[in-house]
């Protein structure tokens, strides 16, 4: 039996610091041996968003523990490792060069390859980490920092079908959240409250809903909420507020969804028709549901990754590297930090395509 890759990822693009081996089996699927996600959620809490000194400060402190202990959880020797992939970007610059350098002086110590990844890459993939996944795919990328469809061709092949505007939806629902008075990071407790309220009770607006293609805008929507929050008296309007939000952005996304299908076939002829969903707002339960129920009605196979893996993670970027490994597609040890890397480098610049805020 021939040895299968080990393949060490290292995640530091925001505020998580992240790393995983992974390796693959007899049929070539990958396998997780270990995953280690230290959020910094309660080094930013106070002010109400990341802060870009202090994530690198916190990256800086836990990279050498996270990597340690991926590797001991992993079972097994560091010596086994065949490569090392780190996130080159897109995300915030003093934090991408910590995990970064990291891999770097890791690689270069072990003297193995070294393999820079496009953070967005690692979501597009991510999937695959439980599920067999073919190209050509539609996805959708929906994080804090990104909102885009992208036709799949295969690794490193990306068009853009569309892509907000203005703000990423994870930012919409965070900037919500914070409106509504919900801590830092509030974006995923936009749904608990959801639960409670009236999604009737506000009539919300839904910029380019009628135009612009498969294109998005949530900055409108964002501004509605920050006028009606002014007025709020009672618990109940904020959960009802919560609520219409929620059912706001459903709507959006229904008929946006519709449209990206429609341009996705238009090229590619194919039989079986996949839709991937990731990135941190794939982990809304209301939305899964939404989009699985639209995949039903228009024959799509919908495929999410697992909920632990839809926000920033560094199996995803092990994922990349174990790809690119297999390939041979290495990189020189000087490869630079990008803040600002689209997947379809062809593809107008537009702040949801290939910036991490």
């Amino acid at each position: 039996m021939s040895k299968k890759p080990l393949i060490l990822g290292i995640e530091s693009s925001c505020d998580e610091t992240a790393a995983s081996l992974i390796t693959e089996n007899e049929q070539g699927n990958p396998v997780v041996l270990s995953n280690i996600i230290s959020s910094q959620v309660d080094v930013h809490k106070k002010f109400g968003g990341v802060v870009p000194e202090l994530a690198a400060r916190s990256h800086m402190e836990k990279i050498d523990w996270i990597v340690q202990k991926a590797i001991d959880d992993s079972g097994r020797k560091i010596e086994e490792i065949d490569a090392v992939a780190s996130t080159a970007g897109p995300g915030l610059i003093v934090c991408l060069s910590v995990g970064l350098s990291f891999g770097k002086a890791f690689a270069s110590a072990l003297e193995k390859p070294f393999i820079a990844v496009n953070h967005l890459e690692g979501h597009a993939l991510s999937p695959k980490l439980n599920s067999s996944l073919n190209c050509p795919y539609l996805l959708l990328l929906i994080s804090g920092g990104h909102s885009q469809f992208l036709n799949v061709q295969g690794l490193g092949n990306y068009k853009r079908l569309g892509t907000t505007i203005d703000d990423a939806l994870g930012e919409a629902f965070d900037k919500t959240a914070k409106l509504l008075g919900i801590e830092f990071p509030g974006g995923p407790q936009i749904e608990i409250l959801a639960k409670k309220g009236d999604p009737n009770k506000y009539d919300l607006p839904k910029p380019i809903f009628n135009k612009g293609g498969c294109n998005l805008s949530f900055a409108g929507l964002k501004t509605a909420i920050l006028r009606i929050s002014k007025n709020i008296k009672t618990e109940q309007e904020r959960f009802d507020l919560a609520a219409s939000f929620q059912k706001t952005v459903e709507e959006i996304l229904y008929k946006k969804t519709k449209i990206a299908f429609a341009d996705f076939e238009k090229q590619n002829k194919v039989k079986k028709k996949v839709f991937v969903v990731a990135g941190g707002v794939a982990a809304n339960q209301n939305i899964r549901s939404m989009l699985t129920n639209l995949c039903i009605e228009e024959n799509y196979q919908s495929i999410f990754p697992p909920i632990e893996l839809c926000g920033d993670n560094a199996a995803m970027i092990a994922m990349v590297g174990l790809e690119k490994f297999k390939l041979k597609q290495f990189n020189e040890l000087d490869y630079p930090a990008k803040p600002r890397w689209p997947l379809d480098e062809n593809a107008a610049f537009l702040k949801g395509a290939g910036v991490k805020l």
